[in-house]
């Protein structure tokens, strides 16, 4: 049966998302774009074939990359050579404001025609009606075997055989650590990261290191304030052996003993000692400075961090850090219920206003071929999410430990109220991070267990409604 569409003013809910799981580093220290909504002024224009119909194509992007818009055509440029008739001008939407931006759009009717969104939020647009169906055309980009299988289960509403979108990258979460930290500390990086005793055990041994003079702390968390929180936790509680949601959706599941386990593992290496209790109040993107400034040994982050530590200095990268040159990424650790990561990325689908539908299609099956994913993954530090891609022997070390954290990579829930569900998420998950601070209470296994269970009776009405 499929998913009854919830009502617009469900989703139209003042929530802010936690954004970077839907598609990439929201916290543009990767991105020349760092706010508001730019205007592509960069669009490629050509002369048109003379048997072949001029089209002007927009496309609403976000700040995936250094530079969005420049990033996009440049990757489109082979196809819009071989066919000059194509124009495409690109709008860069900063990802703080794209929600409503889109959502007006699919309520007016008035939007682009290629439009980028999250892997989180097409099931909420396409409940909207703001994204054509692309069921009948998935032959022509491979078919969903063609994509990484995480990342296609949110093409389509849970319930709903319907294709709404085609994965265009992958975001997924894994360790990075300082070599010369661990090797200095006699940590076995083999072994240190094979499960949650193995890793507690390496980030004891490396806590405290004296690395240039300065003492360097394990781990570096970001808290309440990160964008990310939800995505933060979810991992550990799906290693645990706990899920979102029911198998049928209807209830809510994160609460329960598994789940409540995993949390209290991931939020007790802060409370232990091995996380600076000030980095509790910074975001990803301050952590991941911290880190590459040598404050911690150990972070968890996106393949996008890689790209910045082989950025130069000069154009916003990371290159000149001794976290730079001293780097190596491994998988999460496997806890009682297995490895998990979290997989987010982008999808590209055919707004319902377009009036140019074959000529937007055609655009997007070039840009999910391999040759486009993987010029795009060049220049944007994400993922492609063809499995052609994600397996290929060319992938250098960093990406090839990525390629394999996908493989045992996790979706939320497709479902329509999963906007607000993860706004709910945020808030209470935050409150946890109050917790572990010491500014709400005292951490115990009973105040996170309470936190939890206001957050599932709040989830479950959101989805029950």
């Amino acid at each position: 049966m499929k998913k009854t569409a919830v009502s617009i003013s469900a989703l139209l809910m003042a929530f802010s998302l936690a954004v970077s799981g839907c598609g990439g580093n929201n916290n543009s220290s990767n991105s020349s774009n760092n706010g508001g909504e730019q205007k592509g002024s960069n669009a490629t224009t050509a002369t048109a074939a003379p048997s072949t119909k001029p089209v002007t194509l927009n496309a609403w992007v976000m700040p995936n990359s250094p530079k969005p818009d420049a990033d996009f055509l440049q990757t489109l440029d082979p196809y819009l050579k071989e066919h000059p008739n194509v124009t495409v001008k690109v709008t860069v939407l900063d990802w703080g404001s794209a929600w409503t931006k889109i959502t007006t759009a699919a309520t007016s009717g008035e939007g682009p025609d290629i439009l980028q969104l999250g892997s989180t939020w097409v099931p909420a647009i396409a409940s909207m009606g703001g994204i054509d169906k692309v069921t009948d055309k998935v032959a022509d980009v491979g078919g969903a075997e063609a994509f990484l299988p995480a990342i296609w289960n949110t093409t389509s509403i849970a319930g709903d055989s319907e294709v709404y979108g085609i994965p265009w990258f992958v975001d997924a979460r894994a360790i990075y650590y300082r070599t010369d930290v661990f090797k200095q500390a006699g940590v076995n990086t083999e072994t240190a990261f094979k499960d949650w005793d193995s890793f507690k055990s390496a980030l004891e041994a490396v806590n405290g290191q004296t690395v240039d003079g300065k003492k360097i702390a394990a781990l570096g968390l970001p808290g309440k304030n990160d964008w990310n929180v939800v995505h933060n936790i979810f991992p550990w509680i799906w290693a645990a052996g706990g899920d979102v949601l029911s198998e049928d959706n209807k209830n809510v599941v994160f609460n329960e003993e598994k789940g409540l386990e995993g949390v209290m593992f991931y939020t007790g290496l802060a409370n232990e000692g091995l996380v600076e209790k000030s980095s509790l109040e910074k975001n990803s993107s301050q952590i991941e400075s911290d880190f590459g400034d040598g404050k911690s040994a150990v972070i968890i982050s996106g393949p996008w961090l890689a790209k910045n530590f082989a950025t130069p200095k000069a154009n916003g990268g990371m290159d000149d850090k001794k976290a730079a040159k001293n780097f190596a990424v491994a998988p999460l650790p496997a806890g009682p219920g297995g490895q998990a990561t979290f997989v987010g990325g982008s999808e590209l689908t055919v707004f319902s206003g377009s009036k140019n539908k074959e000529a937007t299609w055609e655009v997007i099956k070039y840009l999910t071929s391999d040759e486009a994913q993987k010029a795009y993954a060049q220049v944007s530090g994400q993922l492609p999410a063809k499995l052609s891609l994600l397996e290929s022997p060319d992938l250098d070390a960093n990406m090839k430990a990525f390629s394999e954290a996908t493989k045992y990579g996790r979706t939320y829930p497709a479902i329509p109220q999963w906007g607000p569900t993860e706004t709910a998420l945020q808030k209470h998950f935050a409150n946890v991070w109050d917790i572990v601070a010491g500014v709400k209470g005292k951490y115990s296994k009973e105040s996170i267990k309470e936190e939890l269970d206001s957050a599932a009776s709040e989830v479950k009405a959101i989805i029950n409604q």
